[in-house]
Protein backbone atom coordinates (compact mmCIF):
# COMPACT_ATOMS: atom_id res chain seq x y z
CA UNK A 1 0.00 0.00 0.00
CA UNK A 2 1.57 2.75 -0.92
CA UNK A 3 1.48 6.38 1.16
CA UNK A 4 -1.37 8.24 -1.13
CA UNK A 5 -3.48 5.14 -0.27
CA UNK A 6 -2.71 5.53 3.22
CA UNK A 7 -3.50 9.04 3.17
CA UNK A 8 -7.33 8.11 1.27
CA UNK A 9 -8.04 5.60 4.01
CA UNK A 10 -7.70 8.32 6.58
CA UNK A 11 -8.85 11.21 4.70
CA UNK A 12 -12.64 8.81 3.96
CA UNK A 13 -12.41 7.54 7.70
CA UNK A 14 -11.92 11.52 8.88
CA UNK A 15 -15.49 12.36 6.97
CA UNK A 16 -17.38 9.35 8.52
CA UNK A 17 -16.80 11.55 11.82
CA UNK A 18 -18.50 14.67 10.23
CA UNK A 19 -22.27 14.90 11.05
CA UNK A 20 -25.14 17.11 9.92
CA UNK A 21 -25.33 20.45 10.86
CA UNK A 22 -21.69 20.39 11.86
CA UNK A 23 -19.37 23.82 11.25
CA UNK A 24 -16.27 21.56 10.37
CA UNK A 25 -12.25 23.23 10.65
CA UNK A 26 -10.76 21.97 7.29
CA UNK A 27 -7.22 22.14 7.55
CA UNK A 28 -4.32 21.95 4.74
CA UNK A 29 -2.61 19.49 2.46
CA UNK A 30 -2.37 15.88 0.44
CA UNK A 31 -4.16 14.15 3.11
CA UNK A 32 -7.17 16.70 3.56
CA UNK A 33 -7.43 16.91 0.32
CA UNK A 34 -9.07 13.51 -0.02
CA UNK A 35 -11.17 14.33 3.26
CA UNK A 36 -12.49 17.17 1.42
CA UNK A 37 -13.56 14.95 -1.47
CA UNK A 38 -15.27 12.32 0.43
CA UNK A 39 -17.45 14.87 2.52
CA UNK A 40 -18.17 16.33 -0.79
CA UNK A 41 -19.64 12.94 -1.83
CA UNK A 42 -21.50 13.00 0.97
CA UNK A 43 -22.85 16.35 0.65
CA UNK A 44 -24.10 15.60 -2.98
CA UNK A 45 -25.15 12.13 -1.93
CA UNK A 46 -26.18 11.77 1.57
CA UNK A 47 -27.46 15.97 1.65
CA UNK A 48 -25.06 16.44 4.47
CA UNK A 49 -25.58 20.27 5.32
CA UNK A 50 -22.18 21.26 7.13
CA UNK A 51 -20.37 24.76 7.10
CA UNK A 52 -16.40 24.40 6.61
CA UNK A 53 -13.94 27.04 7.87
CA UNK A 54 -10.88 26.46 5.91
CA UNK A 55 -6.79 27.04 6.71
CA UNK A 56 -5.78 27.85 3.29
CA UNK A 57 -6.71 29.55 0.11
CA UNK A 58 -5.87 25.55 -1.70
CA UNK A 59 -8.65 24.28 0.69
CA UNK A 60 -11.13 26.79 0.52
CA UNK A 61 -10.89 27.03 -3.37
CA UNK A 62 -11.26 22.82 -3.54
CA UNK A 63 -13.92 23.01 -0.82
CA UNK A 64 -16.54 25.12 -3.04
CA UNK A 65 -15.70 22.87 -6.38
CA UNK A 66 -16.95 20.07 -3.80
CA UNK A 67 -19.96 21.78 -3.07
CA UNK A 68 -18.99 22.51 0.33
CA UNK A 69 -20.47 25.75 2.09
CA UNK A 70 -17.52 27.98 3.83
CA UNK A 71 -17.30 30.47 6.44
CA UNK A 72 -14.88 32.18 7.73
CA UNK A 73 -13.47 31.41 11.24
CA UNK A 74 -14.66 35.10 12.48
CA UNK A 75 -18.23 34.66 11.25
CA UNK A 76 -18.70 30.98 13.13
CA UNK A 77 -19.37 31.18 16.99
CA UNK A 78 -17.21 27.63 17.47
CA UNK A 79 -16.23 25.36 15.30
CA UNK A 80 -17.48 21.78 16.48
CA UNK A 81 -14.72 19.88 14.72
CA UNK A 82 -11.24 20.34 13.16
CA UNK A 83 -9.78 17.97 10.58
CA UNK A 84 -6.03 18.46 9.16
CA UNK A 85 -2.81 16.85 8.91
CA UNK A 86 0.07 16.94 10.38
CA UNK A 87 4.07 16.66 9.94
CA UNK A 88 5.25 14.65 12.63
CA UNK A 89 3.67 13.60 15.66
CA UNK A 90 5.53 12.62 18.72
CA UNK A 91 4.94 9.21 21.23
CA UNK A 92 3.32 11.79 23.25
CA UNK A 93 1.45 13.21 20.88
CA UNK A 94 2.38 16.23 20.24
CA UNK A 95 3.42 17.87 16.98
CA UNK A 96 4.74 19.53 13.88
CA UNK A 97 2.73 21.25 11.04
CA UNK A 98 3.29 23.99 8.73
CA UNK A 99 5.15 22.14 5.98
CA UNK A 100 2.26 23.41 3.71
CA UNK A 101 2.95 27.14 5.11
CA UNK A 102 -0.72 27.36 6.59
CA UNK A 103 0.40 27.42 10.10
CA UNK A 104 -1.00 30.73 10.92
CA UNK A 105 -4.55 29.63 10.22
CA UNK A 106 -4.85 25.83 10.72
CA UNK A 107 -3.29 26.91 14.50
CA UNK A 108 -6.37 29.77 14.13
CA UNK A 109 -8.98 27.25 13.86
CA UNK A 110 -7.38 24.49 15.68
CA UNK A 111 -7.57 26.74 18.94
CA UNK A 112 -10.84 27.83 17.85
CA UNK A 113 -12.26 23.97 17.63
CA UNK A 114 -13.78 22.03 20.41
CA UNK A 115 -12.23 18.84 18.83
CA UNK A 116 -9.42 18.49 17.23
CA UNK A 117 -7.97 15.38 14.84
CA UNK A 118 -4.78 14.86 12.84
CA UNK A 119 -5.23 12.29 10.14
CA UNK A 120 -1.62 11.20 8.86
CA UNK A 121 0.05 8.04 7.24
CA UNK A 122 2.22 5.56 9.71
CA UNK A 123 5.41 7.51 8.69
CA UNK A 124 4.51 10.87 10.48
CA UNK A 125 4.69 9.17 13.53
CA UNK A 126 7.93 9.82 15.67
CA UNK A 127 9.23 9.05 19.08
CA UNK A 128 10.32 12.69 19.42
CA UNK A 129 9.67 15.59 17.33
CA UNK A 130 12.67 17.65 15.77
CA UNK A 131 13.35 15.21 12.59
CA UNK A 132 10.76 17.18 10.26
CA UNK A 133 11.94 21.34 10.40
CA UNK A 134 10.13 23.28 12.57
CA UNK A 135 8.45 25.97 10.14
CA UNK A 136 7.99 29.81 11.83
CA UNK A 137 5.94 32.58 10.47
CA UNK A 138 7.71 35.66 10.06
CA UNK A 139 6.53 39.19 9.12
CA UNK A 140 9.07 40.68 5.74
CA UNK A 141 10.51 43.34 7.49
CA UNK A 142 13.24 42.94 10.37
CA UNK A 143 13.23 39.23 8.57
CA UNK A 144 16.61 39.08 8.06
CA UNK A 145 17.00 40.01 11.87
CA UNK A 146 14.87 37.15 12.98
CA UNK A 147 17.57 34.52 10.90
CA UNK A 148 20.16 35.96 12.47
CA UNK A 149 18.84 35.69 15.49
CA UNK A 150 17.88 32.21 14.97
CA UNK A 151 21.48 31.52 13.24
CA UNK A 152 23.18 32.31 16.88
CA UNK A 153 21.02 30.17 18.80
CA UNK A 154 21.95 26.91 16.94
CA UNK A 155 18.89 26.81 15.24
CA UNK A 156 20.11 26.05 11.31
CA UNK A 157 17.65 28.08 10.05
CA UNK A 158 16.55 28.35 5.84
CA UNK A 159 13.93 30.43 4.26
CA UNK A 160 11.57 28.23 2.93
CA UNK A 161 11.61 29.25 -1.20
CA UNK A 162 9.37 28.67 -4.21
CA UNK A 163 10.68 26.94 -7.12
CA UNK A 164 11.95 29.85 -8.91
CA UNK A 165 14.32 30.18 -5.92
CA UNK A 166 11.95 33.44 -4.55
CA UNK A 167 11.18 33.44 -0.32
CA UNK A 168 8.13 31.87 -0.36
CA UNK A 169 4.87 33.76 0.80
CA UNK A 170 2.08 32.25 3.23
CA UNK A 171 -1.38 33.39 2.39
CA UNK A 172 -1.20 36.21 4.87
CA UNK A 173 1.58 37.23 2.82
CA UNK A 174 4.60 36.03 5.35
CA UNK A 175 7.79 34.93 4.76
CA UNK A 176 8.40 30.88 6.52
CA UNK A 177 11.76 30.30 8.43
CA UNK A 178 12.77 26.32 8.67
CA UNK A 179 14.71 25.43 11.80
CA UNK A 180 16.31 22.13 11.40
CA UNK A 181 16.73 21.18 14.76
CA UNK A 182 17.25 17.55 14.12
CA UNK A 183 15.44 16.83 18.12
CA UNK A 184 13.67 18.93 20.00
CA UNK A 185 14.06 17.83 23.71
CA UNK A 186 11.98 20.49 25.06
CA UNK A 187 9.00 21.90 23.20
CA UNK A 188 7.20 23.64 25.37
CA UNK A 189 10.01 26.47 26.63
CA UNK A 190 10.97 26.20 22.63
CA UNK A 191 7.35 27.57 21.85
CA UNK A 192 7.40 29.87 24.25
CA UNK A 193 11.18 31.52 23.29
CA UNK A 194 9.82 31.42 19.65
CA UNK A 195 6.48 32.93 20.08
CA UNK A 196 8.09 35.79 22.18
CA UNK A 197 10.53 37.11 19.41
CA UNK A 198 9.45 40.22 17.69
CA UNK A 199 8.53 39.50 14.30
CA UNK A 200 7.47 36.01 14.74
CA UNK A 201 3.74 35.40 14.01
CA UNK A 202 3.40 32.04 14.11
CA UNK A 203 5.34 28.88 15.02
CA UNK A 204 4.19 25.02 14.03
CA UNK A 205 4.81 23.69 17.66
CA UNK A 206 0.68 22.27 17.98
CA UNK A 207 1.03 21.42 21.61
CA UNK A 208 -1.28 20.11 23.31
CA UNK A 209 -4.04 20.40 20.92
CA UNK A 210 -5.37 17.09 19.45
CA UNK A 211 -7.35 14.93 20.80
CA UNK A 212 -7.99 11.89 18.14
CA UNK A 213 -5.31 10.64 15.55
CA UNK A 214 -6.21 8.61 12.47
CA UNK A 215 -3.52 6.90 11.07
CA UNK A 216 -3.18 5.16 8.08
CA UNK A 217 -1.64 1.45 8.23
CA UNK A 218 -1.67 -1.67 5.77
CA UNK A 219 -4.00 -2.94 7.68
CA UNK A 220 -6.18 0.11 7.79
CA UNK A 221 -6.96 2.87 9.92
CA UNK A 222 -6.02 2.81 13.69
CA UNK A 223 -8.01 5.77 15.75
CA UNK A 224 -6.03 6.75 19.07
CA UNK A 225 -7.32 8.69 21.47
CA UNK A 226 -4.33 11.65 22.77
CA UNK A 227 -6.11 13.44 25.33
Amino acid sequence: MDQNQLKQQVGQKAAELVKNKMIVGLGTGTTVHYLVEALGKRVAQENLDITGVVTSNATAALAKKCGIQLKSVDEVAQIDLTIDGADEISDDFQGIKGGGAALLFEKIVATNSKKNVWIVDQSKMKKQLGAFPLPVEVIPYGSQKIFARFQQAGYHPTFRLTSAKQKKKTDSGNFIIDLHLHQIDQPQTLATQLIQQVGVVEHGLFLNIVNTIIVGTPDGPEIISAR
